[in-house]
């Protein structure tokens, strides 16, 4: 049992390539969903796994002491080796669990200061302009009833043309139309699990503004004057005056690799809607899950032998 629990723990690291492939090969807004749902899958099974591989080590815990014949089950191989595969899932979980309420703490500060800048102030259409002359654009997202706005620096605005100012709006509305926000949310969450899941998250942030470039380009019809303004915008943003402290999920256009970004906006080749990488992918999720499903199959078998055992005595 415990290969068959192992192994969803290494099978993420496979995952960046194949992300990353995905991403540069397959139609945007579906390599951003295959993704998202990739990281979120192998990330449950990392958690799954850990949590059952701690079992040796919690059953010692004297609240648990009732249920120590239950400990029979995981012992599939020296004792030994399986009190150190314990403890170290009890330290991965720990350092997971550490990691997230840090990061999540962070993250929750910053959108609370973001949401404290725009408080109050007047908007058109979900847009809102801060009298800020560093150049930055941004989608708030908007959580539980509160529904998401676009804020956009004075700074941004006079970097831009009224052209690539509507082209840039029109990235950022994409980025609440399809509630990107969440697939950053996901993404960030699994990083948080296992450190080749933290390598993936901006594999999806890539993808999601990819996504939002196409979907500016569609909407102005003129995907050279959508590269023009996210190409504009990126630079305008690295000034040393600029940035605005944001949380993750605000997606920014002039985030990611923004000269990849350009190159495809200007290719205007033709995006398979599957790649060898995406198929790879699903193969991968698949054996993930079937590992972990096996290991599950495993250890249930083995209570129902130990409670038997426990009961006949």
């Amino acid at each position: 049992m415990i290969t068959l629990l192992v192994a969803p723990l290494l099978l993420p690291w496979i995952l960046p390539a194949l992300a990353r492939r995905t991403a540069e090969k397959v139609r945007p807004d579906i390599a951003l969903r295959a993704v998202t749902l990739a990281t979120a899958s192998l990330a449950l099974g990392v958690v799954a796994c850990l949590g059952t591989l701690l079992l040796p080590l919690a059953l010692r815990l004297p609240a648990l002491a009732d249920f120590a014949h239950l400990l029979h089950p995981v012992q599939a191989g020296p004792a030994v080796l399986v009190f150190c595969a314990s403890m170290l899932a009890g330290g991965a979980l720990a350092v997971s669990a550490t990691a997230g309420a840090r990061g999540a703490k962070a993250e929750l500060m910053r959108l609370r200061a973001a949401q404290a800048l725009v408080a109050g102030m007047p908007e058109a259409g979900g847009l809102c302009v801060l009298d800020d002359e560093r150049p930055d654009a941004f989608a708030l997202p908007g959580w539980m009833r509160r529904s998401g706005r676009i804020v956009v620096t004075a700074g941004m605005l006079r970097a831009l043309d009224p052209g690539e100012r509507e082209a840039l709006l029109g990235h950022e509305r994409a980025h609440l139309a399809d509630r990107h926000h969440l697939f950053l949310s996901v993404a960030q969450l699994a990083g948080w699990c296992h450190p080749a899941l933290a390598a993936v998250t901006p594999v999806v942030s890539f993808a999601a503004e990819r996504a939002a470039d196409e979907a500016a380009a569609r909407a102005c019809g003129d995907r050279r004057l959508a590269a023009r303004a996210i190409g504009r915008a990126a630079l305008a943003s690295t000034s040393p005056r600029s940035g605005l402290q944001v949380p993750a999920a605000a997606a920014r256009a002039t985030t990611g690799p923004v000269p990849a970004r350009v190159k495809a906006l200007l290719a205007q080749a033709p995006v398979r809607r599957v790649a060898p990488a995406l198929v790879a992918m699903g193969l991968l999720c698949t054996a993930a899950g079937a590992s972990s499903l096996g290991g599950a199959v495993w250890l249930h078998r083995g209570v129902e032998l130990a409670q038997g055992e426990h009961s006949s005595d």
